[in-house]
Formats: C-alpha cells, structure tokens, sequence
C-alpha cells in the first residue's frame, strides 16, 4: 500500500485508476478505513476516474501521528488538504461518509482550494454531532485508562459486531477486524483515537453548517434510504443548505451506501465526477 508523509505522520492509502484521471479522494468515518470504498473505487476507475481512498486517522490508521500532531477533527481535515497538497491533486471530487463527512464539511469550508466538487454520503450534520453511540466512548476518553478498557472490548466478537451493528445490510465483520486490530495493538494509536474523540463536539457541525451557503462547488448529498443513524432530514437540509447542491436517495442500503448499493453510488458518484 502506498503512503505519503505529511507534517502529522504518515498516511497510507489505496490508489485506483489512471494516473490523468480526475481526482476522486474519499473520507471515511471514526474507527474504519480505506478499504470501505473499494467497489466503489473500482467502478469508478473502469470510467477513467484516479481514486484515492486514504486511512485516515481516526482510529484504523496503521500508523502512529507524530507527537505534536493536531489530532482533533479539526486537525484532520487539515490533514486531508495536506494530502492533497502533497500529492498535487487538483480539481478533487471529495467524498465523505459517517464522521468523515463532518471531516469533508469541513475541508470543503475551510480548505476548498483543491477542490472541484463535493459529495456527501449519510453523515454526521447540524447539530446532531456527535451521534448517541459514540457518547459513552467521548466520555471514557477524559482518562486514558478507562479509554483503553473501553477500546479493547473490541477483542470480544460479540461487542464488535453490535459497535458496527446497522451500519450496512452487507456482512462487514472481516472489514470491521481489520479497523480494530491497530488501536487494540498498538497504544499511541489508541491515544490518536482518544484525543479524536474528546474533539467530537456539537459546535463543529453547527459552526461548519453556519458556512455551507459560501460553497460555490457543484455538490452531490447522496443519502441511505435506510440509515438507522442519520437522518434523511439532514441530507435534505445540506441539500437546501449549500447553494449548488442536488439530493439523491439511494434505497436498499444503510450508512455504508458504498457496501450495500456500490453500483448506484457509483454511478452518482460519476455524475458529478464526470460531468461537473
């Protein structure tokens, strides 16, 4: 697997499709990674499309930040421009889900220079930040003890599978392995994650919502028909919100639209993609 090294750390990612295609970059959510979008990646190359699917830090990252590293979601996001500044992508159709959705809300406000376009899956929005199952995590995170008992309950299969339980009607028990084995292993991960998750305040997405109407990017709100965590309400209310936006509902599919329904957002994917 690739990696390219920013001023916070090293950061790993998956690359699909010719070096001249436009640029697709994608965001995941907390505690997951790259490998979350590679049906998708794989539709979009066969169109000419040059898909970069990063693991970003937020818990499955396979390596360690460096000390001194922003590891806020705010720190993040800057992250991901530094990514794309390092590997000289322009033009970037941005995709995020879950938390990273929050994390493309915020490069999209804050850092949109790179950016050609947005597409937003179901995620985190408005004031409904953090969501309800990550608050019992945020809370154990003000000590680092309590936070690594709470981590490593993640050895159990039974507690694994009902952390990740409704994200998608797919089978992602092997995905969901693979996302928990470097915070349970390796302790400065599990750290990156703690400080991550102390930084999940409500006053991020609404202070980010406050900016959305200054997009100008031609936008994609691309919502789980099913989602048993985030609310269509919210992706018709980016919709409305950011001035160049279009809704589109995708049915027979829960937060991992991506899992669940690869070919229909795929192919939405590259109406923006290809066509903006």
């Amino acid at each position: 697997m690739p990696t390219i090294d920013i001023n916070a750390g090293t950061i790993h990612y998956e690359v699909t499709g010719p070096e001249n295609g436009r640029p697709v970059m994608f965001v995941h959510g907390y505690l997951m990674g790259g490998q979350l979008w590679r049906q998708v990646s794989q539709q979009l190359a066969n169109l000419g499309l040059r898909c970069v699917a990063p693991t970003w830090p937020l818990g499955a990252h396979p390596t360690p930040l460096k000390a001194g590293a922003d590891r806020s979601i705010t720190g993040v996001a800057g992250m991901v421009a530094d990514v794309l500044a390092a590997l000289d992508l322009n033009d970037v159709v941005l995709v995020g889900n879950d938390t990273g959705g929050v994390v493309t809300q915020l490069v999209a406000v804050h850092h949109p220079q790179r950016l050609g376009a947005l597409v937003l899956t179901s995620c985190d929005a408005f004031e409904h930040f953090p969501p309800p199952i990550l608050k019992p995590v945020i809370l154990a995170g003000q000590s680092k003890p309590l936070f690594r008992t709470a981590i490593q309950a993640l050895r159990v299969p039974a507690a694994r599978r009902s952390a990740f339980a409704d994200l998608a009607y797919a089978d992602i028990d092997e995905l969901t392995q693979t996302w928990v084995h470097p915070a349970l292993t390796n302790p400065a991960i599990t750290e990156d994650l703690r400080q991550l998750s102390l930084s999940l305040r409500t006053e991020i997405t609404t202070g980010v919502a406050a900016r959305l109407p200054e997009l100008a990017m031609p936008t994609l709100v691309a919502w789980s028909a099913d989602d048993e965590f985030f609310m269509l309400e919210d992706g018709k209310r980016l919709a409305a919100t950011i001035p160049n936006a279009r809704l589109e509902v995708i049915e027979g599919a829960r937060t991992f639209a991506m899992l669940d329904q690869p070919d229909r957002l795929a192919h939405l994917v590259a109406t923006v993609a290809v066509n903006a």
